[in-house]
């Protein structure tokens, strides 16, 4: 099987979020199965600079898109069993950053423009392209419009993967034929029209023969209201079609017993190195150096959907108990305003360091004993399963990926703690549960070991997504 990934990110060249995660790892997982994977995504400023002199030159061409041609170049490059296509227009593609301009419509109309036409260039014609997000929903509609015309699109199968539905690609109606070169049927049929604009998300949705979202749970949640954005309709319409997967970490890239940005290795069969990394950790975050004090740590977004209202209102209640709590991360001022006044409340026992820095969030996996994710909602989450990785205990809302990966400790089998409503007392009772657990020295050594044993590679994942790939090719 030939298969196309599609991503406007994509570790280790360039990222923004957890799509870039999914991006790196997924299709080399795929590849070790032994089909022909290969992966396009636009070529960045700061890509070009890092891995310019490595990439090959393919070809260059022009792209039509709407009423213009559009300079195209295509450059590759071979990694971890995987052919890497880059599309090059330094116009669209040369900036300091990935994504938040003004014309990022045109920026990834254009991308998903050129991954259609250029699909003829590739070595061998994909059985399956799957596409992610927003930035790349126009090809599945592309491949379905060229279909009608060119006898080389059909057949041709396309996923899209949902990774947050908050992200729709939503245009004035006026692009569908100025922008994109769309008939101005697809708006006037409604497969790309919602609420009188363009939804780039909705009609990919739509068009596609296979739509996943990254987690079991968070495809079901897609249904309702509260999570769908406006689209729940659109989901449970097309609810034949959608499946969830839930995504997996790099278990080599991400190993506490290798992990160079660490003070000290361990593994299961050897702790000791935890204890160290959590005195390195709290030296450098200027915490009191106390072995017995547990460690409470976020890495997030300081947004309103990961649950920070919940962390407000119950600060000073779980901060009277014995722990210190550690917050990484940027965002919306009023978050971070909070808690840098609460950091000076509480000197010695809370660290916060408003911005992100990789290095420094591996530290915390690493030295925390705890790690926080109350979402409101979370498609899939990383985070959980980093600090697994890293034998710290995750305490999260049983929502989206959340629910499919953390198991409540209660039951003498699960990997953490767990509530189910959003509710900060709900929350609290879970912390201080916890913090309980963490008190019985010989029970919590067992949940470590638990969660460090916990097998979130890709590989389970990837099996999915083949056995997805050959029902919608029809193998």
């Amino acid at each position: 099987m030939n298969i196309l990934y599609v991503t406007s990110e994509a570790v280790p060249f360039c990222k923004t979020g957890g799509l870039a995660d999914v991006a790196g790892s997924l299709p080399q997982a795929l590849a070790a199965n032994g089909d022909r994977v290969s992966v396009i995504l636009p070529l960045y400023e700061r890509v070009k600079d890092k891995w310019g002199e490595q990439l090959h030159f393919e070809k260059w061409t022009f792209v039509r898109l709407a009423w213009r041609s559009v300079y195209c170049g295509l450059f590759s490059l071979e990694r971890d069993g995987v052919t890497w296509y880059f599309v090059d227009n330094e116009t669209y593609f040369r900036r300091s950053e990935l994504y938040g301009y003004y014309d990022d419509g045109e920026r990834f109309g254009f991308f998903s423009r050129a991954v259609t036409e250029l699909l003829k260039s590739l070595p061998q014609k994909p059985d399956v392209v799957h596409c992610n997000d927003w930035q790349s929903a126009l090809v599945p509609i592309y491949i379905r419009d060229e279909a009608v015309r060119d006898d080389f699109y059909k057949g041709i199968r396309t996923v899209i993967t949902v990774h947050n539905i908050e992200y729709q690609g939503r245009y004035g109606s006026r692009t569908v034929e100025d922008l994109f070169g769309l008939d101005h049927g697809w708006f006037d049929g409604g497969t790309i029209e919602f609420g009188g604009d363009v939804n780039l998300l909705k009609g990919a949705i739509v068009t596609a023969d296979a739509v996943t979202a990254v987690s079991p749970t968070y495809a079901q949640e897609l249904k309702y209201a509260y999570f769908a954005h406006g689209l729940e309709n659109v989901m449970s319409m097309n609810a034949r079609k959608l499946h969830g997967v839930l995504n997996g970490i790099d278990m080599q890239r991400y190993d506490p017993s290798r992990d160079k940005s660490l003070a000290a290795a361990y593994s299961p069969d050897d702790l000791a190195g935890k204890k160290k990394d959590k005195a390195a950790l709290q030296r450098v975050l200027g915490l009191q150096e106390r072995p017995d004090t547990p460690i409470l740590a976020m890495v997030t977004r300081l947004v309103s959907h990961k649950g920070l209202d919940l962390v407000c209102e119950t600060l000073d209640a779980f901060m009277g108990k014995d722990v210190q709590f550690v917050v990484l991360g940027k965002g919306d001022a009023k978050y971070e305003t909070f808690f840098e006044y609460a950091k000076q409340r509480y000197g010695g026992r809370m660290a916060v360091y408003l911005g992100y820095s990789e290095q420094l969030a591996m530290q915390i996996y690493a030295g925390a004993d705890l790690f926080l994710m109350p979402s409101k909602s979370e498609p899939c989450g990383l985070s959980q399963m980093l600090a697994l990785r890293y034998g710290t205990l995750p305490i999260v809302r049983e929502t989206g990926g959340l629910k499919d990966s953390i198991t409540d400790s209660g039951d003498g089998e699960g990997n953490g703690f767990t509530f189910k409503s959003y509710n900060a007392h709900d929350m609290l009772g879970a912390i201080r549960r916890a913090l309980g657990a963490y008190s019985d020295k010989k029970y919590w050594a067992s949940l470590v070991e638990r969660a460090l044993e916990c097998d979130n590679s890709w590989g389970r994942s990837a099996r999915e997504y083949m056995r997805l790939y050959r029902e919608t090719i029809g193998k």
